[in-house]
């Protein structure tokens, strides 16, 4: 039995075009890897990630089945894909965050969808393909990670800056902009700390991305697993950089630090999300008020262990008005941090975000599912209260174009040098993110969805119409069935 897992790209944001910046964001599909662990052995496992480039699917052997992974904004593309596979008689199952909580959008171009975490059945859906009865839903629910087997890394050996590995599942903040805690739960859950190292062990990459949503937790007990996890990894000798995402607690902890730094930290992600309390009390992050008060210390006690600190922001919410950008600008360079994430307001479906902005008919980008292509926050894709679209653009213009100056980046690599925090690896993130937020800001600025008032939702559109020649992009042409009009 053969087996495809494929990752889609975005044709809008797409990364299959490689160069030297590009390869600095794009990641391993660690649940794809993770799903092949899970698969028998009888089984030929093929992963594909599309980010690496497109293949020729027309020349690739038959497969028995396809499982196809999505993000929001990958959805239309990974419809693309199954109506080829479908056109050839191939069972085709999606999962993913786009898959479980869009369930029934998504069974009008699969055969079968996975929702939430799929470890728990995939066993079945293997067994219901092989016996050819197949069924359309298959609930994953949360899993125990005690016994989550290693990813497959070997399949996808090469072409990636970053490898992978995650530790624990689930965020209790629920902020309203995000997922997480829909698709992952509340809980804190997390792997055996010997699972984790000797994954770690069989990543060929020295740098690695620990994909975690917060690897260190909020609570007491979760803070000191993230210790013992540390110890670990020093103990191991795996002679490995690698970097996180965490709440801005992790400054808070001295010993934290300490066993970060020794275990191989080279930087941490924190969503700082708005320099204003009201912003974080409408997105429900009142945990960056209690913990942020003190933002520039925070990141200076980081700094001290050598580690880089990216601040990540988000524009357009209901009390920013004209001069947000260069407010967040000016936020994330008084904080000190060295890199800043900045992205538009973008209600992603199963947030409360979400429910909010369609219950006040807000959402403007509601051509589903072309229009879920737009949905990878570097598009305005809702009608923002106090910013027009263009307005909201030449915001986001300001702020990245303040921040990332000359003068600016020379003063952050200089301080950077002196205090020996990985002064290249700031440059080089520094012109990955100016290379491709122009060229976002290209895209972002060319797009016209029209007036809101003249958009009006239409039917879901047919599987084939995804595969008349018109309606594919060149570079996805080879994918089409020879025999499809």
């Amino acid at each position: 039995m053969r087996l495809y897992l494929i990752n889609p790209s975005n044709t809008l944001i797409s990364m299959t075009k490689q160069n030297r910046w590009r390869k600095y964001r794009v990641w391993k599909p660690l649940g794809l890897l993770t799903i092949a662990g899970l698969t028998p052995a009888g089984w030929e496992i093929k992963v594909i990630d599309e980010n690496l480039g497109l293949p020729d699917y027309a020349a690739l052997p038959k497969p028995d089945l396809v499982g196809i992974t999505a993000f929001t904004a990958q959805a239309p593309r990974a419809y693309q894909i199954a109506a080829g596979f479908r056109a050839q008689g191939v069972p085709v199952v999606m999962g993913g965050i786009h898959a479980s909580m869009c369930p029934d959008e998504a069974l009008q171009y699969v055969d079968a969808v996975v929702t939430g975490e799929a470890e728990a059945v995939w066993s079945t859906v293997l067994a219901d393909v092989q016996r050819g009865a197949l069924q359309r839903r298959y609930e994953g629910g949360l899993v125990d990670l005690t016994d989550s087997p290693p990813a497959r890394h070997d399949l996808l050996a090469t072409g990636y800056a970053f490898g992978v590995v995650q530790t624990t599942r689930g965020c209790p903040l629920n902020c309203h902009f995000c997922s997480v805690s829909t698709f992952n739960g509340q809980r804190y859950r997390h792997r055996t700390i010997t699972a984790v190292v000797q994954e770690m062990t069989q990543i060929r990459e020295r740098l690695v991305l620990i994909v975690d949503d917060n690897l260190i937790g909020t609570r007491p007990e979760h803070i000191a697993r993230a210790k013992d996890l540390m110890r670990a990894i020093i103990a191991a000798k795996l002679n490995k950089r690698w970097i996180c995402q965490a709440t801005i607690n992790f400054a808070d902890d001295e010993e934290l630090l300490t066993l970060a730094q020794q275990a191989g930290c080279s930087g941490v992600f924190i969503g700082f999300e708005t320099p204003t309390n009201d912003g974080l009390v409408e997105i429900g992050k009142r945990y960056n008020i209690v913990k942020g008060a003190d933002l520039k210390n925070s990141v200076a006690r980081i700094h001290r262990h050598g580690m880089i600190v990216v601040g990540s922001y988000i524009m357009g919410l209901d009390c920013d008005l004209p001069g947000i950008g260069r407010q967040i600008a000016d936020a994330a360079e008084a904080s000190g941090v060295d890199l800043l994430n900045a992205g538009f307001l973008t209600p992603l479906p199963g947030t409360k975000l979400w429910d909010e902005l369609e219950a006040d008919n807000r959402i403007v980008a509601n051509h589903f599912p072309h229009d879920w292509q737009y949905y990878t926050l570097g598009f305005p894709v809702a009608e923002y209260r106090n910013l027009t679209w263009p307005q909201l653009r030449g915001e986001m213009e300001e702020c990245w174009r303040t921040f990332y100056s000359p003068g600016r980046i020379a003063r952050r690599l200089w301080n950077a040098t002196w205090q020996r925090r990985h002064p290249l690896a700031i440059l080089l993130s520094t012109l990955s993110y100016r290379v491709n937020y122009l060229a976002e800001t290209r895209k972002a600025a060319a797009l016209d969805l029209g007036r809101k008032a003249d958009r009006k939702p239409g039917p879901m559109p047919r599987p084939d119409t995804l595969w008349k020649a018109a309606d594919v992009p060149e570079e996805l042409a080879p994918i089409v069935p020879a025999d499809r009009p």
